[in-house]
């Protein structure tokens, strides 16, 4: 598997579907993505409380995991990077340990407000940011860990600070630049303005009825498309039909009569049975 800083020095859109086990990661593969974005607002669901109540260990201890079984390249969503500047160096310093491709840095207030899910932002100033991403750069020591610089004022700014905050963070030390939007015109205007590698979250819906296609967002100097939840809600969508469907004595319509074998069989595949059981022949022989 290449390292995502190797991809992303290529001409294409890398789509990397959010991953918050090994075995989402193994099927993320199976699916042909080339890397994996670990998202701090689904774990925070998946935990029920969110995003700003995530610790480091926690996703570091996630990825390990993940990097035990397979090498696909990992982005992580490190938030506010748990702390001021100083911190920084711990934090690079973990996620470099776990084997993370990547790390995503936002100019977002410490600690984390809740009301930052329902479009209420508290940024810190520009120049603070700034300082995050140089002392970013200085703890790394592995070169080919991309530091993200990502800035949601667009949500209580304009474009101009937006732009303005991003050109600062780039000149700073940022690899890759990250300014929070769906919509296609800030898009194009943001693909215009500041120079490749850009990030941005892929469509909610998919590509199938996005106004931008992976061609067209790679054309404006995008370089890695974050799908953060829509696996997530999937997931959630299908454990709850399944266990209403138990509860309610009812066959679920996702699986179908005779699909639990099926699947569980396919799920055996993902996690690597096979290759388990051979080397459990190999080495213990038949019995």
């Amino acid at each position: 598997m290449e390292r995502l800083r190797t991809l992303i020095d290529g001409n294409d859109l890398i789509v990397a579907p959010v991953a918050l086990n090994p075995l989402m990661a193994r099927m993320a593969v199976e699916a042909g993505f080339k890397a994996v974005y670990m998202s701090g607002g689904s774990l925070g669901w998946v935990k029920c409380n969110t995003e700003a109540t995530i610790t480091l260990p926690e996703m570091v201890d996630i990825a390990i995991d993940m990097r035990t079984v397979s090498d696909v390249p990992i982005v992580l969503d490190a938030g506010g990077g748990w702390g001021d500047p100083a911190h920084i160096h711990r934090t690079i310093k973990m996620t470099e340990a776990a084997g993370f491709d990547a790390i995503e840095i936002e100019d977002q207030l410490l600690p984390r407000r809740f009301h930052h899910h329902v479009g209420i932002e508290h940024l810190v100033p520009a120049d603070f940011m700034v300082s995050k991403i140089r002392e970013a750069v200085a703890a790394r020591r592995d070169p080919n860990l991309i530091i993200i610089g990502r800035t949601n004022s667009l949500r209580i700014a304009d474009m101009d600070d937006a732009l303005r905050r991003s050109e600062a963070y780039k000149a700073a030390g940022a690899d890759m630049l990250f300014i929070h939007t769906r919509n296609p015109e800030e898009m194009r205007i943001i693909g215009e303005r500041l120079p490749p590698p850009l990030m941005i979250f892929a469509p909610e819906d998919g590509f199938a009825v996005s106004e931008l296609s992976p061609a067209d967002l790679a054309g404006l100097g995008f370089r890695l498309a974050a799908s953060s939840g829509s696996a997530f809600v999937a997931m959630y969508k299908a454990v709850r039909q399944s266990y209403e469907c138990l509860a309610n004595g009812t066959i679920d319509p996702l699986l179908g009569k005779g699909g639990t074998v099926a699947e569980m069989r396919a799920a055996r595949v993902t996690a690597g049975l096979d290759e388990l059981l051979e080397i459990e022949k190999r080495t213990m022989g038949e019995d």
